[in-house]
């Protein structure tokens, strides 16, 4: 697989987005498709080509996997503990630490100023190293 950094990026953003995203090993396409599972209730009709199309030539689409709720954990934490700022950084660590710490995490960077920014370059950073890795080991595979 050789990707550039855009596609690598576009990869990236959709999957932050809740979309699953498929590269055709044959052809170089990339498909982007809803994540039914994290969109419950969506019109799964706008996309019954692609899905059929991806289902019916599955051995030649490698799909790459998006973010957990525990990855996406560590990236708040690894984000908390990269903050300059010490008073913000022992908000968002205590944040990390109280019950439901996504929406505590959330409402702190969303009150954070220039901050807010900072976190959703830092992820999107962690999601494109993530995509990398993954074209690294399909590639380390395919070479086998």
């Amino acid at each position: 697989m050789k990707l550039t950094e855009k596609q690598i990026a576009e990869i990236a953003d959709n999957l932050n987005s809740g979309m699953r995203c498929f590269y055709n090993l044959k052809t170089g396409q990339i498909k982007t498709v809803l994540n039914l599972d994290k969109w419950i209730g969506a019109e799964e009709e706008f996309w019954e080509e692609e899905y059929k199309e991806i289902a019916d030539n599955q051995a030649d689409y490698f799909e790459f996997e998006g973010l957990e709720s525990h990855d996406t954990f560590k990236i708040m934490t690894a984000f908390a503990e990269h903050v300059d700022d010490i008073k913000l950084k022992a908000r968002l660590i205590s944040a990390l630490n109280k019950r439901k710490p996504f929406r505590n995490f959330k409402w702190e960077i969303d009150n954070s100023g220039a901050y807010r920014q900072q976190w959703f370059d830092f992820k999107m950073m962690q999601i494109i190293e993530r995509v990398k890795e993954q074209i690294d080991f399909k590639n380390e595979d395919f070479n086998e």
